[in-house]
C-alpha cells in the first residue's frame, strides 16, 4: 500500500528549516541551535517582521560535513601529540 492509498500526505523535503527543526536534526537544545545561528557558525536568514530564523538544509549539511572534517583533524593532531610524547619519554 502506498502513501496515497493509506491517506498519508507526503511533503517534499523542505528547503528551509526552523530552529526547532535544527534542534531535532542535531539533537541539541533550542538555545544551542540559536547560538549556532547567532554566532554565524551556521549560516541562516531571518524572515518576516518578527525575524524568525531559517536555515537552508544545504547549509546544515555543509556545517555537518565541516564538523566531521574538524573532528578528523583533531584526532590526527591528538595522535601526533601522543607520538611526540612517547618519543620524548624514550629519552
Amino acid at each position: 500500500m502506498n502513501s496515497r492509498e493509506s491517506g498519508e500526505v507526503q511533503r517534499p523535503a523542505t528547503r528551509f528549516l526552523t530552529l526547532e527543526d535544527l534542534q531535532a536534526e542535531l539533537q541539541i537544545t533550542y538555545t544551542q541551535a540559536l547560538s549556532l545561528v547567532r554566532s554565524g557558525d551556521l549560516p541562516a536568514i531571518q524572515i518576516g517582521g518578527r525575524g524568525i530564523w531559517r536555515v537552508e538544509r544545504v547549509k546544515l549539511e555543509e556545517y555537518i560535513e565541516a564538523a566531521y572534517r574538524k573532528a578528523a583533524r583533531q584526532r590526527e593532531n591528538e595522535a601526533d601529540w601522543k607520538e611526540v610524547r612517547a618519543w620524548q619519554m624514550q629519552d
